[in-house]
């Protein structure tokens, strides 16, 4: 069976993110989506091992990075709307905007699949604690 691309797991990640801020109730949801994400860009998840796998091959083929560009892009806007929602149920991190941090989350995200299993944990917390830091 073929392994799917990295832009369709994005996809089902942004769309999975996107359900989940829609059901935001309280700011301490946001923890359970961080450690969603946290699972999904695990080194050892298919996600991890598809966004390596495709930049290797895409490197050199500037639709396959455009279209790896637009599917992280839905992640960082499903991101950035679990960050407006949760905004409206507590503050965030002020004097950052949304949008910024949404793209400090992506980021943080992507730096999972290079940290040992053992620090993936830890590091999900420290990223919940940045975002809800005032």
């Amino acid at each position: 069976m073929p392994r799917a691309s990295a832009e369709t797991l994005l996809l089902e990640v942004a769309r999975d993110v996107s359900r989940r801020a829609a059901a935001l109730e309280r700011a301490a949801d946001v923890d359970t989506i961080v450690a969603a994400l946290a699972s999904a860009y695990a080194a050892d998840a298919p996600l991890a091992t598809a966004l390596r796998e495709d930049w290797l091959r895409g490197r050199d083929d500037k639709t396959a990075r455009l279209t790896l560009a637009w599917a992280r892009e839905q992640v960082r806007l499903a991101l950035s709307e679990v960050l407006q929602r949760t905004r409206a149920l507590r503050p965030l991190r002020t004097g950052v905007d949304v949008e910024i941090l949404a793209w400090v989350w992506l980021a943080a995200c992507e730096a999972l699949a290079h940290e040992p299993a053992s620090a993936a944990s830890d590091r999900a917390h420290a990223l919940a604690t940045f975002l809800h830091t005032t």
